[in-house]
């Protein structure tokens, strides 16, 4: 049996981290200078995915 592919999307957007996995912000790649320096800030960083997708992704990363 062949072995199986990483979903290539979803491995360009998660890293696995020893907590869980890293995801980056919505809402912070174009179009910005109508939003707010503010808001902006805020959404600055990255946050762990939420328990409820971890299957999910873990599922598309194949824990590569």
């Amino acid at each position: 049996m062949s072995k199986l592919k990483t979903h290539r999307g979803a491995s360009k957007r998660f890293k696995k981290t020893g907590s869980g996995y890293k995801r980056k912000s919505a809402y912070k790649s174009h179009i910005l200078t109508k939003m707010t320096t503010k808001r902006k800030r805020q959404l600055r960083g990255t946050s762990l995915v939420h328990p409820s997708d971890v299957p999910a992704v873990k599922r598309m990363l194949r824990d590569a």
